[in-house]
């Protein structure tokens, strides 16, 4: 069978699931729409910068559909419409809550010095604020791995790394949406002005402006994209350095990985930490004096990035419990920035089994 053949098929398909769908035939309904589920996830990750939000904003927008299912005869592709549902209701989350960023692009860095005595009770760490959350692998694989797969470009790391989307979270809501739909998803100024009602001078504006704020991020030749997912084996090299590092409580290991200018932030907390100086004296005052060796880590991948689980075994004879993700970049072969979300309750979405 011909790709011609086989797109054409699919498309009928499809159109007959609809069909039935818009009689009220709930499992063609779920069928239909839910080929597409992943992929909408992580559109309405960017958009919002939490992966619990995107779940939330996939079932409202399976809502809305299946309530306006006698509306759509094929306008648009089914594809595109369930995109502008999502981006819509994004937006209107997006009314009623703060954009998430990081610490770093919120306050100026501490001095290690001025934090409270070590202790292993955390809870001081707990901020006010929401901020951005990773995203795992193993969920922007399914996206490329499924059934009439789309084009790998929306899950190549320049779109879904954290400075990317720390960089997009500063744009205003609708901008953000218009250089998401026409430069990351790669649809046209007509179809994009139509998803978000307005005219195609208007998103055509709002994108020039976007692109404006965001010179850097991505690539402007989506071919120049890193579309590689398996991990680099040069950054895995560094990340399991960095592991034995916290398994040895070594700080001259760990000074050996670091950047003279890196960064360490620890969501939820406010707190960040600037230079290789700041970073070692922190992790020589809490990490490694407050039961480095009671920590444990298990390699995984966030964000097209290395990362790592951390769990903590507090008795000896008891199972370890989550503790949080480190998320890395890394530049030249050293650690550039850490992003050390100190949230257990990650680790479920990642799916990790804890270490024996």
């Amino acid at each position: 069978m011909s790709v011609r053949t086989a797109s054409v098929s699919a498309a009928r398909s499809e159109g007959e699931l609809w069909s039935r769908a818009r009689r009220g035939d709930g499992d063609s309904f779920a069928v239909a729409t839910g080929r597409y589920r992943r992929e909408l996830e992580v559109h309405a990750y960017r958009m919002l910068g939490s992966a619990e939000d995107a779940e939330d904003i996939v079932q409202e927008t399976f809502l809305r559909a299946w309530r306006k299912r006698e509306t759509f005869r094929g306008q648009a592709t089914l594809r595109a419409w369930l995109y502008g549902i999502a981006t819509n209701a994004s937006l209107d989350l997006l009314e009623r809550r703060s954009r998430r960023l990081l610490p770093h692009l919120v306050s100026a860095p501490i001095d290690p010095e001025t934090l409270p005595e070590p202790s292993r009770d955390i809870s001081w760490v707990r901020g006010e604020m929401t901020w951005l959350e990773p995203y795992p692998d193993r969920l922007l694989d399914e996206v490329v791995s499924g059934e009439d797969p789309p084009d790998e470009a929306i899950v190549a790391r320049e779109t879904v790394e954290l400075a990317f989307l720390v960089a997009i979270q500063q744009l205003p809501p609708r901008q953000r949406a218009v250089l998401i739909l026409r430069d990351v998803i790669g649809w046209s100024a007509r179809e994009t002005a139509a998803m978000l009602e307005m005219s195609v001078v208007a998103s055509n504006s709002a994108l020039q402006r976007a692109r404006e704020m965001l010179r850097d991020y991505p690539p402007e030749r989506r071919d120049e994209w890193h579309r590689e997912h398996r991990p680099d084996p040069r950054e895995q090299e560094v990340l399991m350095r960095y592991m034995d590092a916290w398994k040895r409580t070594d700080l001259n290991a760990l000074a050996a990985l670091l950047k003279e200018d890196a960064q360490l932030t620890m969501p939820p907390t406010p707190g960040w930490f600037f230079g290789r100086d700041a970073i070692l004296r922190f992790y020589a005052r809490y990490p490694f004096r407050v039961g480095a060796s009671e920590h444990l880590h298990t390699p995984t991948r966030a964000n097209r990035q290395p990362a790592h689980a951390v769990w903590r075994r507090v008795q000896p004879d008891a199972p370890p419990k989550p503790f949080g993700i480190e998320v890395l970049r890394i530049e030249d072969g050293l650690i550039a920035e850490i992003h050390y979300f100190l949230q257990p309750e990650l680790i479920g979405r990642f799916a990790i089994a804890p270490p024996a």
